[in-house]
């Protein structure tokens, strides 16, 4: 005994919890996706990976509508950006063949942009 170490049991650090938006290192919600496309009335199976994904199209998407709102602000010399600032971006923009068969009304009571 006297040549043999008596060893201490080490203690493990609990890992601390880490989201899946961290994971996948997005901003949108990954698990408020997930459980608004298992609420859906016809979703019968889905995969772990498919709300990552989807959640990463929608971050994308989002991210390109709002770069292409703020250069129409821009071009307005304007700092923020507008609701009409958002629809010119969707509408002239190339992404406009995404939103082509989409059908917002035009009159629906909201003011212009200020000029």
């Amino acid at each position: 005994m006297s040549g043999e170490r008596r060893r201490r049991p080490t203690r493990r650090r609990k890992k601390h919890a880490v989201s899946r938006s961290q994971r996948a290192e997005l901003q949108f919600p990954v698990s408020r996706v997930d459980r608004l496309l298992r609420e859906a009335p016809d979703v019968q199976r889905l995969s772990r990976d498919t709300s990552v994904f989807f959640t990463g199209v929608l971050e994308y998407l989002t991210a390109n509508i709002l770069e292409l709102a703020s250069k129409e602000a821009l071009n307005q010399h304007r700092v923020l950006i507008t609701p009409e600032h958002v629809e010119r971006a969707v509408d002239n923009g190339p992404l406009s063949s995404i939103f082509k068969d989409d059908t917002h009304p035009r009159g629906d009571g909201m003011t212009s942009a200020r000029k």
